[in-house]
């Protein structure tokens, strides 16, 4: 991800990046109490959610407003401008897109109705700028935005609810096994769909029902479950973070709390249970499950377990 910009002058505050994920040309978080854009175009798609306050804009010469449960859909190379609609400002979150998700010929659409009222849209659209917030975790942005850009798609048609798709346990398999080959280095949702000549969007339902576990999710297991042998052969947490994929130590930590219930450093150094204590699992240190079988760590390294400790919250991947 490039480093992030943020400044504050006069009641403003703006941070723009430009994440290392396909269809994204920028990530732009800001606040605004006073300032008003004036009419201009942009050459990408401008997808806008806005988390307090309201913002006012005039789009081929109509009025439109962003309340909070607004996903608005501007679309290239038409005039708009933007104001304040509140005496507090707003505080907007918005993601510049290119044609990879939504092609010229939904323009005329976004036009006549660039406001859409979706909850799960909206919930959706902040997921992918939760994901992108976080350096390392771009398929899971890559995942998300597939089926934000699904969505627009349907309500730019005029579609109702996308139908479940077929089963393909095939498909599910050939990428569970190509995820399996790319642990360390990982793969995108695109270059993925490309080789096994499916569209991203199938791709991730099916692996989701084939295996109960979004595709970003199964990498992240399979990297912290690398991650707990190398700590039981006590090497330091920064070592194992770049040893098994993961962007940096915070990014390591995140993921393994989450999963495992301790922070990689409590787990290296967690104390041999005594004899006659019982299982390791017992202690409530045990693999992550998720429906999925994976290899259990080798019996050659230290066994640990601890007291009580706060466990995380599981992460999930809605995609109905």
């Amino acid at each position: 991800m490039a480093a992030a910009r943020s400044v504050g002058t006069s009641g403003a505050t703006v941070s723009a990046w430009r994440p290392r994920v396909p269809g994204v040309v920028e990530v732009f978080h800001a606040r605004f109490t006073e300032y008003a854009y004036p009419m201009h175009v942009h050459d990408a798609w401008t997808l806008l959610i806005v988390d307090s306050g309201a913002v006012r804009y005039d789009l081929d010469r109509h009025e439109h407003g962003t309340p909070h449960d607004t996903v608005s859909l501007l679309p290239p190379h038409v005039p708009h401008n933007g104001s304040p609609a509140t005496p507090d400002g707003f505080r907007k979150r918005v993601l510049y897109l290119d044609g990879t998700h939504l092609g010229d010929d939904l323009i005329g659409p976004a036009v006549d109705g660039p406001d859409l009222r979706d909850p799960l849209l909206r919930r959706r659209v902040g997921q992918v700028h939760t994901a992108l917030a976080r350096p390392g975790d771009e398929l899971e942005a890559e995942s998300r935005l597939t089926f934000v850009g699904e969505r627009l798609r349907e309500h730019l048609r005029s579609r109702g609810p996308a139908r479940t798709p077929l089963r393909d346990p095939v498909l599910a398999r050939r990428l569970r096994e190509l995820l399996d080959a790319r642990v360390v280095e990982g793969i995108g949702l695109r270059e993925a769909a490309g080789v096994l000549s499916a569209h991203p969007a199938h791709l991730v339902r099916v692996f989701s029902g084939a295996y109960g576990i979004a595709p970003h999710q199964y990498l992240m297991s399979r990297r912290v479950g690398r991650a707990r042998r190398l700590l039981l052969e006590g090497r330091a947490p920064s070592e194992v973070a770049v040893a098994t994929g993961f962007y940096d130590q915070a990014h390591l930590t995140r993921h393994f709390r989450r999963l495992v219930g301790v922070t990689p450093g409590r787990y290296r150094d967690g104390e041999r249970p005594e004899e006659g204590a019982g299982p390791v699992a017992a202690a409530g240190v045990r693999e992550p499950d998720h429906g999925l079988r994976t290899a259990a760590p080798s019996g050659a390294g230290r066994r640990v377990a601890f007291g009580s400790g706060r466990r995380g919250g599981r992460g999930h991947f809605t995609s109905t």
